[in-house]
């Protein structure tokens, strides 16, 4: 066993680049956690690797005492006297402890630890090889299906594409070739450290800067990214060069660029969008191709309602309301697509509005702040709810009711 296990532990730490101190260290440790459990932790004892015969010898201490009441952790001073002449009372002696199976307790130990160590130690590797590597793009193999997601052969290491960093509309089987982005490498932990990812918005960004070289070089400038992986993305662009156009850089000679980028995502389609502060006019951009006929902007509470003739509204909105969904997220703004034929109904509405809360001298908000959007909903209330408007009260809920029936016949 001795010279098996210094053989193991020189070639271990010399090809694994593991501290050969840190190692033997760390068997010592687990073989005197397994002499422990076999004792049931009643002993006190040391265990050391003998750097001449490469043996593990485990050493036993006992405290002296004139009466011995527990074995197992005490002696007797005359017992003791026999082993060190000089010994005092309450002293710690020491002795080699013969443990049965002590050789197939240290080999297990040993093999544990040796293990452990190598995989902290190829961890560490792969750590130190991929830990700046976060935001770049890799290929590999698919190598199996688990419950996580796709384990990717990337040669030295595998990764993981989690479900959720997928494309829902990409389906891969083993052996086949996926490229992926790097968004974490993790330090320690069970499975792959390096996570992949096909949905981000950053992937699409890292293909842009890898296709167009304007992109690359900073002088055309990615401002923004939304996605509905594997469907349809939009992508703001800016130049800094007066000279260069960012979308015609983007496309490139007969759309040879963006199609390469288009042709990695399995068909996703991309809408390049010019970018611009004001976000009226970067609203109108984000929703094209349909044509707007007016936005009214909240700054306080970020939104913009923006009308469209009738027969844009679902160009506008998109099917099952993509475009308008991936416009929102780009700009960061809420994003309401109203007909002209609505916002007619309801500006007129909110003018009749304006005109009932006029005669009872009260302002058109403490109506809709009562809950009466229209004439209709103040029609169909009863007295005591209309009295609930702040500021109403008995002679203006009977101008309110003379009002109405000239506002509604």
């Amino acid at each position: 066993m001795g010279l098996e296990l210094k053989k193991a532990i020189e070639t271990i730490s010399k090809e694994r680049r593991i501290d050969r101190d840190v190692l033997i260290d760390t068997i010592e440790e687990a073989i005197k956690v397994a002499v422990n459990k076999k004792y049931h932790n009643r002993l006190d004892i040391e265990v050391n690797y003998n750097e001449d015969t490469g043996d593990i010898e485990v050493y036993q201490f006992k405290r002296v005492v004139e009466e011995v009441e527990d074995p197992e952790t005490e002696i007797s001073y005359e017992e003791a006297k026999e082993i060190d002449e000089n010994v005092q009372m309450d002293d710690e002696v020491g002795f080699r402890l013969e443990v049965e199976d002590l050789g197939r307790i240290a080999a297990q130990a040993a093999k544990q630890v040796i293990i452990q160590r190598m995989r902290d130690a190829e961890q560490e590797i792969i750590y130190e090889e991929y830990k700046d590597r976060v935001g770049e793009i890799v290929s590999g193999t698919v190598q199996r299906k688990e419950r996580a997601g796709l384990i990717i052969n990337l040669g030295r290491t595998e990764a993981l594409l989690p479900n959720d960093e997928q494309i829902p509309t990409e389906h891969y089987k083993r052996g086949d070739r996926v490229d992926g982005y790097i968004i974490e490498v993790k330090k320690e932990g069970r499975g792959p450290q390096i996570i992949l990812s096909r949905s981000h918005p950053s992937y699409m960004e890292a293909l842009f800067k890898r296709e167009v070289p304007e992109v690359s070089d900073g002088t055309v400038k990615i401002m923004g990214i939304a996605r509905e992986p594997g469907i349809k993305a939009k992508v703001a662009v800016y130049s800094k060069d007066r000279d260069v156009d960012p979308i015609g850089a983007c496309v490139g000679v007969r759309g040879s660029r963006i199609n390469k980028i288009i042709q990695e995502f399995k068909g996703e389609k991309i809408d390049l969008i010019v970018w611009s502060p004001n976000i009226t006019t970067y609203a109108v951009n984000a929703l094209a191709p349909a044509r707007i006929t007016s936005i009214t902007v909240d700054e306080d509470e970020k939104s913009l309602e923006v009308v469209v003739p009738d027969n844009q509204y679902y160009l506008a909105v998109g099917r099952k309301g993509i475009n308008v969904k991936l416009a929102s997220k780009l700009l960061g703004w809420h994003i309401d697509i109203i007909t002209e034929s609505r916002y007619g109904e309801i500006y007129q509405n909110r003018q009749k509005m304006e005109q009932l809360a006029g005669v009872v001298e009260l302002e058109v908000e403490a109506f809709y702040d009562a809950g009466f959007y229209s004439l209709e909903d103040i029609k169909d209330a009863s007295d005591e709810e209309i009295l609930a408007i702040e500021g109403m009260d008995e002679k203006k809920l009977g101008e309110l009711k003379s009002a109405l029936n000239l506002l509604t016949a």
